[in-house]
């Protein structure tokens, strides 16, 4: 039988979840193993939701509950606005998040610790409810970060992922509306595959390739 051996819960989950400002809207990631400032190696997960905030819990003791203070790896608060409905993206030491109405952020990884802030960011803010990145690469080269956003029409960007703030493509960049793909729709994650990127609209799926 299964039995819970360990978990995370929020010190203020009374009040968030209260305030429809819970945890439920966004995914966990688990990272590989990361070795820290000292030598050791952790086993870490991610995950953000309504809040704004990004959690970082050891899988070896993930901090359970106390109510004066949230006993976790690392906790960065509002560093997400106004909240996250999806699950990050991670590449060569960067973790990927989509807020609403925000920016695409990319977070390094040191020491088995993320960054305080951003180390880089799109220009372009995404609509409710934020964008799922996914992340396309030959090993660690020639990496794009994928996005939706979720406008009419429905854009697709590709972003350098070693830069957010280099934007490679839009499908609005091409002349008279060659690559738009219809209206936008939410909790949309573009599939990566044999070169191509998969995005499904409300009635069907866009396929996006190199040109001839």
């Amino acid at each position: 039988t299964l039995a819970v051996t360990d978990y995370f819960t929020m010190s203020g989950e009374i009040v968030e979840s209260t305030n429809d400002n819970d945890l439920g809207s966004g995914g966990v990631m688990l990272l590989p193993d990361m070795t820290d400032a000292i030598g050791t190696v952790r086993h870490l997960a991610v995950g953000a939701g309504k809040d704004g905030n990004i959690y970082v819990v050891n899988r070896d003791n993930m901090g359970k509950f106390t109510s004066v203070g949230n006993n976790i790896w690392q906790e960065l608060d509002a560093v997400l606005g106004a909240g996250v409905w999806a699950t990050p993206a991670y590449f060569n030491f960067s973790i990927y998040y989509g807020p609403q109405r925000g920016s695409l952020k990319a977070f390094s990884v040191t020491n088995a610790l993320l960054s305080s802030s951003p180390t880089s960011q799109s220009s372009t803010q995404f609509t409710y409810p934020g964008t799922f990145p996914v992340i396309s690469a030959n090993e660690t080269a020639n990496s794009i970060v994928w996005a939706y956003e979720n406008t009419s029409p429905a854009v697709l960007h590709a972003y350098a992922a070693t830069n957010l703030a280099t934007e490679l493509y839009n499908s609005n960049q091409a002349p008279n509306g060659r690559d738009q793909f219809g209206a936008g729709n939410k909790y949309i994650a573009p599939v990566v595959a044999d070169g191509k990127v998969f995005v499904a609209t409300t009635n069907s799926v866009a396929v996006f390739g190199l040109l001839p």
